[in-house]
């Protein structure tokens, strides 16, 4: 396959582009490299990629609908797995605009450029946040997720509104992954595993919220990635069973699915933060605070969906998984601190 990958520079698009390479595909891969976070850090994602057999890059910010469109002419991509977004509930509460630029015209581009473009399947990152107020667990693909409680959440909703329109317009094959709770070496700095992380390191007090009564279905990155390669080479088709006086929202009488990636297992919060304590050897002290805004208590994935229709099963558990993240954050932020 010839596979656009957008977001490259990203946690899950670095992952993703080197599984590909590694099984002979070829990648285009595309990212803005904004500063959200550490530039340095998105630099050193994509030098692993960068000198590859097969592997393009191209730096620029999707919701340039010209320059997508180029490239899409230059390279002609015969799968595409959007990954670019921008990230991270909070930071939706304070900068709404990049939701709305980077959320929802970027992709709006990529639909048209798939419509446009002879793409044999678009799968895309949406997120297990939009499940929001729903309170039946497991989260299940059949289940409705028409309440979100962040903007963030709200435009992964609509990227999944969106697909299943050009899907059902233009017969364009789409395919929506949530993912729940990613960790596991090369993660973003905003995420909760290198916060802790940091601050274990540092000796600093640690802001537990929701007094530690979180629970999160910890999905190790080896494992999300495997779930979107075996979606990547099997594009939708029509659901034959599907009903209108019964919608199931995870399938269409258009090319069009819903899938879950997570681990099955949801983890206690406090039982996470143990691990890093015991892997890092060193405790920390706990400030328990109320829920944060846009937060939700609980993840819990239901992947039976796509087990049935991939053979995807989660193979790292929450202690390997913990540990090898440990073990790459020591590796990969210690030895800056002992210079500095």
């Amino acid at each position: 396959m010839k596979v656009l990958v957008t977001g490259v520079a990203g946690f899950i698009g670095c992952e993703t582009a080197a599984a590909l390479l590694a099984a002979g595909h070829s990648v285009v891969g595309v990212d803005n490299l904004n500063d959200y976070y550490d530039v340095a850090l998105k630099r050193a994602r994509l030098a692993r990629l960068e000198g590859q057999p097969g592997f393009t890059l191209d730096i620029f910010c999707l919701s340039d609908a010209g320059r997508l469109q180029a490239l899409f002419a230059r390279h002609k991509p015969d799968h595409v797995i959007h990954l670019a977004a921008q990230a991270g509930v909070r930071y939706s509460l304070s900068h709404p605009e990049a939701y709305i630029t980077s959320n929802l015209v970027a992709f709006a581009n990529i639909l048209e450029c798939c419509r446009h473009n002879p793409v044999a399947h678009l799968a895309y990152a949406s997120s297990s946040s939009v499940y929001g107020s729903n309170g039946r667990q497991p989260f299940s693909v059949s289940h409705n997720v028409d309440h979100p409680v962040s903007l963030y959440a709200a435009t992964k909703k609509s990227n999944e509104l969106m697909a299943h329109a050009y899907s059902h317009l233009y017969q364009l094959p789409t395919t929506g992954l949530r993912f729940f709770t990613v960790y596991g070496p090369w993660g973003r700095p905003d995420m909760a595993p290198m916060i802790f992380c940091r601050k274990i390191m540092a000796g600093e007090p640690l802001e537990v919220f929701n007094h530690g009564n979180h629970h999160r279905d910890f999905t190790f990155i080896d494992d999300i990635v495997d779930g979107i390669l075996r979606v990547v080479e099997q594009p939708p088709t029509p659901n034959p069973q599907w009903d209108a006086l019964a919608a199931d929202p995870a399938s269409s009488s258009a090319p069009y699915r819903i899938y879950n990636v997570g681990c099955e297992r949801p983890v206690h919060l406090l039982r996470f933060i143990e691990l890093l304590e015991q892997r890092l050897g060193r405790q920390v002290e706990k400030i328990m605070l109320p829920m944060q805004p846009g937060d939700v208590a609980d993840t819990y994935a239901d992947v039976s969906e796509l087990r049935a229709a991939t053979g995807y099963s989660p193979r790292v558990s929450i202690e390997e998984g913990v540990e090898r993240f440990v073990d790459w954050y020591l590796a990969y932020y210690q030895p800056v601190a002992s210079k500095s």
